[in-house]
């Protein structure tokens, strides 16, 4: 079962669901929220839920709203592309051969076949920044690891439309954007400190930023640039 409700100009979509606990969200790109309650609350009570989380939902929807977005990237030959914070050019050939991607200099060489689309280069170049950060993340984790006594079980790189990584610490595993090959190195090493930090505390509260002061005592700074950093270009779904 499914009702809005509203608080002034807030729409908030309600689902009532077999769970034992509500599940607030607020979606990207516009900020649509969503709040899903056990079967048995009342609508009054879901209600009276949101109005004490409004501080939250408008702190998050002005965060997407402000998030900075890369223009979409076309592919093309003389474009620019960043690897590890630096500007490159893109150059394009295309040959009958095996696509394969290289760096020449303040270029990023792109082989490709002819009549390749759009969404084929990007997939060529996608899988090659996976290959990049697949030999830079391994020894990373392990500094990591070392420093905070903890074990990463697995590792896993994927596009991330909001975040810049994520932790499970249920699995003792961590996912991480695959735009991060994009930023200067030093905010990889952040992010991987920040998720594998997780595993010792599941939320941000007073001891997890106390782990940070410990162990990567410029956290703040480190998270100041990344966040004032771009995110990948996005065609989103609602």
């Amino acid at each position: 079962m499914t009702e809005n409700i509203y608080i002034g100009d807030l729409s908030i979509c309600v689902t009532k669901k077999d769970i034992k606990h509500v599940h607030l969200s607020v979606h990207p790109p516009n900020g649509r929220v969503t709040l899903a309650i056990p079967s048995a609350t009342r609508l009054d009570v879901a209600r009276a839920y949101a109005i004490s989380k409004l501080g939250w939902i408008r702190e998050h929807q002005l965060k997407l709203k402000s998030q900075a977005r890369e223009t979409p990237r076309s592919f093309i030959e003389r474009e620019s592309h960043y690897l590890w914070g630096r500007r490159y050019l893109l150059c394009v050939i295309y040959r009958n051969v095996a696509p394969t991607v290289s760096l020449d200099h303040r270029q990023i060489v792109l082989i490709a076949r002819p009549g390749s689309t759009q969404a084929k280069r990007d997939d060529i170049i996608h899988e090659w920044h996976k290959r990049i950060l697949h030999a830079a993340v391994p020894p990373i984790i392990r500094k990591w690891e070392t420093k905070l006594g903890v074990r990463v079980s697995n590792y896993f790189l994927q596009r991330m439309k909001t975040k810049w990584g994520s932790c499970n610490p249920r699995a003792k595993s961590i996912r991480l954007n695959t735009e991060l090959v994009k930023k200067p190195k030093d905010l990889l090493h952040y992010i991987v400190c920040h998720e594998a930090a997780h595993l010792l505390e599941s939320t941000h509260n007073g001891r997890f930023t106390a782990l940070l002061d410990k162990h990567y005592p410029s956290w703040k700074e480190a998270r100041m640039e990344l966040n004032s950093l771009p995110l990948s270009a996005e065609r989103w779904k609602e």
